[in-house]
């Protein structure tokens, strides 16, 4: 499937492949955008240091409605909806009755009865799937999977971006609004929220889906004049690793629990009920076999997922999950499901390709956030 800006990027010379049945941009070449260097790097160095923008169309986008919409998913997902109030997302996780994740994915509330949920691509028909199954008569569920796009507009000067496009919001994080750009009446209503998945700060923009290719190109204007970058998903990927944030099939997965994935703070066992919450109680009260823990490399090796983590004495005490070079810290950097029993402090070994490089087990994030 082809996100509404796959024309630009293939114009523009990204480098595509293929992201839960999408194509999607993975780096942009030199000269993709008014001659600046993209490429994984450049990309990251931009969010990080002043603003990047992404094309993350190729998320879903499921609408729940119904007088007892809240209720419902409220029962089906893990964390609290009680907690929030409308005009605010939340981080919420879907699990099976065994407790492993089908998915996570972000809640937007927009009133007790309407609900706009963003899952991951791939997973998009599993969650949707699984929610019209156990919907009652009066609750409405909907794929608008195509209905939307989704830009990520992430960095220290995101704000400045958006206010050079008139759209000077006071959104705390996870809170959202719809808005019009100033002097684009055409392209309708846009919902913004300041989410995003590379711990800077920043905002995720939900245009229609015809509206998608011109916002884009008023961002990307925007964007270019406070030397920043369009980004593909290579670099998005090192900065959601440097944050230590989770990725469906990696650190999640229906085999590895939010338990184990560190993700405890988004699973309101105090609630009644929903969908694993017996697994999930019974886990934690006997104690999680694994769990996630972010890895520092000592020496020039790069962990990759796949990869081993052994003691001095090679016994295996785990296996990594995702692991990158980081282009922050200069160094490799990975997460980890190892024993509980290895400490914050510890060094282990990870076996990169039959080579042993050391690494310590570190509190994560590896960099600070700053999406606040």
């Amino acid at each position: 499937m082809k996100s509404p800006l796959f024309d630009w990027h293939h114009t523009a010379g990204a480098k595509l492949a293929d992201f839960g049945g999408w194509d999607m941009p993975i780096e942009y070449p030199k000269g993709a955008v008014d001659g600046f260097t993209g490429g994984v790097l450049a990309e990251h160095a931009a969010v990080r240091e002043r603003v990047g923008l992404f094309d993350v169309s190729h998320l879903g986008k499921i609408s729940v409605q119904g007088p007892h919409a809240r209720e419902f998913l409220n029962e089906m997902i893990t964390n609290d909806l009680l907690r929030i109030s409308s005009g605010s997302a939340q981080y919420n996780l879907l699990c099976d009755a065994s407790g492993g994740v089908i998915d996570d994915l972000i809640v937007y509330q927009k009133s007790e009865s309407d609900f706009f949920l963003i899952p991951n691509a791939a997973n998009c028909a599993d969650v949707f799937a699984v929610l019209v199954k156990n919907a009652p008569d009066d609750i409405s569920v909907v794929n608008v999977h195509q209905s939307y796009g989704v830009l990520a507009l992430q960095g220290p000067l995101s704000k400045k971006v958006m206010d050079s496009l008139g759209l000077s919001l006071d959104l705390d994080y996870m809170q959202f609004t719809e808005v019009e750009i100033p002097g684009h009446a055409s392209l309708g209503k846009v919902i913004v929220c300041r989410t995003g998945y590379t711990g800077e700060f920043g905002y995720e923009l939900l245009p229609l889906w015809e509206s998608a290719l011109p916002l884009w190109e008023l961002l990307v204007k925007e964007v270019s004049a406070q030397d920043g970058r369009v980004c593909g998903l290579g670099a998005r990927d090192t900065l959601r690793t440097e944050m230590g944030y989770p990725l469906h099939g990696h650190e999640l997965s229906l085999q590895i629990s939010p338990l184990q994935a560190n993700a405890g703070w988004a699973v309101a066992l105090s609630k009644p009920k929903f969908e694993g919450s017996a697994a999930l109680v019974t886990e934690k009260t006997a104690g999680v076999a694994r769990i996630m823990r972010g890895l520092l490399v000592a020496d020039r090796g790069i962990p990759r997922a796949g990869m081993y983590v052994m003691d001095a004495e090679d016994q295996v005490l785990g296996t990594i999950t995702s692991g990158t070079f980081s282009p922050t810290l200069k160094t490799g950097i990975a997460l980890a499901l190892i024993s509980p029993s290895i400490k914050l402090g510890d060094e282990v070994i990870i076996d990169v390709r039959g080579r042993k490089s050391t690494a310590t087990v570190v509190k994560l994030p590896f960099v600070p956030s700053h999406v606040r």
